[in-house]
């Protein structure tokens, strides 16, 4: 109850001091003064008509609204591309102007084009923590050329994050009313699922949680308490065999894993561009593409002995739907596998597929979240 109680306390605390910050009057330019997720406040001619755009891009088209991407003139392209391809592909039918954006490269390995960027005459630039950090003085370099750049956190996986970070994107593009629904639902459904998850009072399960990027054959990244998939374990009540041993990105030791017995296993897929050894997952992929994949988990040494392989307790859930404002139906999914009689009214895929169906131009059709049967 204290979480829950803490949880609910944060969030209306950020709704408290950022809606008079960010508060949006709706005429054409006005020079609004926001502050980010790190504290930082900018001021922007808003509504933004010329947005360079580094991460989050369904989050950002979902608050937005149609013709989001009309506003845009620069993407960090293969953090879209490469990281959710099958995602890409099907936007890109809806929306062709994405092919076209400016590639202003990537934080994460030195591509990113400074030149390009000031070139193109943007009115703000909307950065991921993650993203800012990396850049380092570039981001210096971008503001003196006149670009002020926002700073935005859905990775921190945490309620008031995500709130605040939709609130300034709403309040930059000029949705605020959209921004604030979004917010409303999302704070709703995590209230909803911790509430759930004290009432059931279960003692805690151990999770390990493995992105699939590399396949079966090596052992990829887990996730620590309180960012990205180690947050999700985090908000479903459980323990996470990571704690302690990396702060937010890092394999784990396999005799490691091994020791702690997990009793649920969570394998992130999506459809990576350069492995086809993968847990493949996302938009046009089958259940069965997915299964087959994550059943070469089941074969690696010593996970037979495992009490998640032997409960059937080894779930695959869409690696895009991570750091997003639909990630809550991935937590319903991960809560109902470690409560299922408190969640036994809850519907994770429908409410995955009523979310895309309100606020974005595509079908959530394919494969996004599977369990070894």
């Amino acid at each position: 109850m204290r979480t829950l109680k803490k949880t609910v306390y944060l969030a209306c605390l950020v709704w408290a001091f950022a809606l008079p910050v960010l508060g949006f009057s709706g005429v054409a330019h006005a020079q609004i003064t926001i502050t980010d997720v790190l504290g930082r406040e900018r001021t922007i001619a808003a509504p933004a008509k010329r947005v360079l755009l580094g991460f989050y891009f369904e989050d950002f088209l979902a608050i937005t609204g149609p013709g989001a991407y009309d506003r845009v003139v620069g993407i960090s392209k293969a953090a879209w591309h490469d990281w959710r391809n099958s995602q890409w592909k099907a936007y890109a039918k809806v929306i062709p102007r994405i092919e076209k954006l400016a590639d202003i490269g990537g934080t994460d390995n030195a591509s990113f084009n400074l030149e390009l960027a000031i070139s193109l005459h943007p009115d703000v630039a909307i950065l991921a923590t993650w993203q800012f950090k990396a850049l380092g003085d570039t981001v210096g370099r971008l503001e003196a050329a006149g670009i002020p750049v926002v700073v935005v956190d859905y990775n921190a996986q945490t309620v008031p994050t995500h709130v605040l970070s939709t609130q300034v994107i709403g309040a930059v593009m000029g949705a605020p009313k959209r921004a604030k629904e979004l917010a409303d639902a999302y704070a709703a459904a995590v209230t909803d699922v911790e509430a759930r998850i004290v009432n059931a009072n279960d003692k805690p399960m151990r999770v390990y949680v493995e992105l699939g990027n590399k396949g079966a054959g090596e052992y990829g990244n887990s996730y620590g308490n309180g960012y990205m998939w180690g947050g999700v374990i985090n908000l479903a009540g459980a323990k996470n065999i990571a704690d302690g041993k990396i702060s937010k990105v890092g394999p784990l030791n396999p005799e490691y894993v091994i020791a702690q017995n997990p009793q649920l296993i969570m394998i992130p897929g999506s459809y990576w561009v350069h492995n086809d050894k993968a847990v493949v997952m996302g938009f046009g992929v089958s259940k069965k593409q997915t299964e087959d994949r994550l059943a070469g988990y089941l074969k690696r040494p010593g996970w037979a002995g495992l009490d998640a392989v032997k409960a059937k307790r080894v779930l695959a859930l869409y690696h895009g739907g991570a750091r997003t404002l639909y990630d809550y139906t991935f937590l319903q999914y991960l809560a109902k596998a470690l409560h299922p009689t408190a969640f036994k009214d809850v519907d994770p895929e429908a409410n995955l597929r009523r979310f895309y169906a309100r606020y974005l131009p595509i079908k959530a059709d394919g494969s996004f979240m599977a369990t070894v049967h």
